[in-house]
């Protein structure tokens, strides 16, 4: 059975927790992993990302994974915050540099860590904590070159984390390429795709060109189209379970869902994969 993880944001505001309490319950039954919590750009949602995490591992009762950057913080203010995390009960970290608030270059605190090598060699001597980290199958912006890439999640790995999760990508053989690379490179820790169900083609598009990934032709054609004909949610549907399928086929044994707070064509592809949970019948005669 391929195991499954969620990623959602905190919210921002009372309509928005709505939103992410409904993704939770509907989402919940799968019996994933754990539901990850991101973190603005910047720290900008550092005390929301911990209300968020700490209250979804109470009401859940499933691992909780919550975003910690290294981004705007000192090296004290991130011991902090971890620790906080720690003594509500969530031991899963999602490691990760951070981004700048206004999308500009990557400033390091004066007081704070580097990179994120320097964050997770920090989490892992504290002791408590699974850490989790990204990897960028078409590359992260900031790399040179694929090797440097891969290098650096190497670092990553051997810094404490246990697990990379993966930008987004919309084609399967990105995600392949870069895995048995990684291997190449000594590295055995699981690698587990990020999906991301495509439930504004638009929207998508736009992010997939600032984070620098590539969308194949035939992707394109095939969303514009479908957006045209009224079809868009179908597509979607159909897009994200095809990339799944040909992942499991491939010996991927793991899915992390970029829900964007928005449950249903997640749980559809879930579905369309047969990975629903077991029905229990009650009061039968």
């Amino acid at each position: 059975m391929t195991a499954l993880s969620f990623e959602t944001f905190p919210p921002k505001s009372l309509n928005a927790s709505f939103h992410l309490w409904e993704t939770v319950q509907a989402l919940a039954p799968l019996d994933p992993r754990f539901f990850s919590v991101t973190y603005g750009a910047g720290g900008s949602t550092q005390s929301l990302t911990q209300e968020a995490a700490q209250t979804l591992r109470k009401t859940s009762g499933l691992p909780v994974a919550a975003h910690l950057t290294c981004t705007g913080q000192s090296k004290d203010e991130v011991r902090k915050t971890a620790e906080r995390f720690a003594a509500s009960g969530v031991h899963d970290i999602v490691a990760l540099r951070g981004d700048a608030t206004d999308g500009g270059t990557f400033e390091p605190h004066p007081d704070g860590y580097a990179n994120s090598v320097e964050l997770i060699e920090a989490l892992a001597n504290m002791g408590k904590f699974n850490i989790r980290v990204g990897a960028y199958p078409d590359g992260h912006p900031d790399a040179t070159s694929m090797a440097q890439n891969i290098d650096w999640l190497k670092a990553k790995m051997d810094a404490g984390a246990t697990e990379a999760l993966t930008q987004f990508f919309f084609e399967a053989d990105s995600f392949l390429r870069f895995r048995d690379a990684c291997a190449d490179a000594g590295i055995t820790a699981p690698i587990t795709p990020g999906i991301l169900p495509v439930s504004n083609w638009k929207r998508a598009r736009s992010f997939a060109e600032r984070c620098g990934t590539p969308i194949s032709q035939v992707t394109i054609t095939g969303f514009d189209r479908a957006e045209r004909e009224n079809r868009a949610e179908l597509y979607a549907l159909t897009h994200c379970a095809d990339l799944c399928d040909t992942l499991i086929s491939e010996g991927v044994d793991a899915l992390h869902f970029y829900t964007l707070n928005r449950p249903d064509l997640t749980l559809h592809v879930c579905r369309a994969q047969g990975l629903v949970p077991p029905a229990t019948i009650r009061n039968v005669a």
